[in-house]
């Protein structure tokens, strides 16, 4: 029997398996869905599955570069603890290194790292460390230069924020303090043409209205909303933004300095956009001990 991406999502769906170990149950199981989830059971493979509930918002982004080529890997565990594991750590590094030959996060998911696929190699690590670990996800940066940087290292290429730098000309000290500076501001965008146009109308509509509340003639008002808007780009956008390394230039002023050109940028940090849950001991203790 053929088995189909849509089999696949099935069983992927119904047990939280990894892509590939779905593909090999249902081709050990001749397409069987039930004799599937039985084989992923007995591989231990449906135990790891069910920690796949539990919200993981620690970690570590891990950063390699090669040949022109950055990647940033965002690889994600249940606690900190985790995170400062040499196993957890080792694992991550792996998947970095994979990365820089992947294309995207599905490539990367089915990419050899010990001679398993990096999704058996992530459900193996479930099993074995016993809390949800996911591969989040993965960004691409190529250029001239390419330069990483990871702030709050755990281990060498490794910690809680990471950033890519991609240059032409100049050199990778200026590249490095540039990625320093990404790490600290966490622009929106490299400039005004790259930031997102909902962003920009939101802000717009934002001073718009504030400024209407000032009670001043319209011909002010628009003066206001355009001087206003000016020192917001001024404050999302990398190039516009003062340099850290010396506040009396902006990004851009500096790169012209050092005879470089920012060409993009990649910041990852551990976390961003997951909603973690808050949970009150005290009040859970008391409602276990309440019966």
């Amino acid at each position: 029997m053929a088995i189909t991406a849509q089999m696949v999502k099935d069983l992927r769906d119904q047990t939280g398996a990894g892509m590939m170990d779905a593909k090999k149950a249902l081709t050990e199981t001749g397409g069987d869905m039930d004799a599937a989830v039985d084989w992923l059971r007995t591989k231990g493979l449906a135990k790891a599955a069910k920690k796949s509930g539990r919200v993981a918002a620690e970690g570590l982004v891990g950063v390699a570069v090669a040949d022109g080529v950055g990647v940033a890997v965002e690889v994600n565990s249940e606690t900190d603890f985790v995170a400062k594991n040499e196993e957890f750590q080792a694992m991550v590094r792996g998947i970095t290194d994979a990365a820089l030959g992947a294309a995207d996060l599905d490539a990367l998911n089915a990419a050899p790292v010990g001679g398993k696929p990096v999704s058996e190699v992530l459900t193996d690590a479930i099993a074995k460390i016993g809390e949800n670990m996911t591969l989040r996800r993965m960004a691409r940066l190529e250029g001239d230069t390419v330069v990483s940087y990871v702030h709050n290292a755990a281990a060498d290429g490794m910690g809680k924020i990471g950033v890519l730098v991609a240059l032409k000309g100049g050199d990778a000290a200026f590249g490095r303090q540039v990625a320093m500076h990404v790490a600290a501001t966490s622009p929106a965008s490299l400039g005004e043409a790259d930031l997102d146009p909902a962003l920009l109308e939101r802000e717009r509509a934002v001073l718009t209205e504030q400024a209407r509340e000032s009670g001043k003639p319209d011909a002010v008002i628009e003066k206001m909303i355009v001087g206003r808007l000016k020192k917001f780009l001024e404050e999302v956008t990398l190039l516009g933004q003062k340099f850290v390394i010396n506040p009396d230039v902006t990004v851009a002023e500096a790169a012209k300095e050092a005879g470089a050109e920012i060409t993009g940028y990649v910041r990852v940090a551990v976390g961003e956009g997951i909603e973690k849950k808050e949970e009150d001991f005290a009040a859970e203790v008391a409602k276990t001990l309440g019966g």
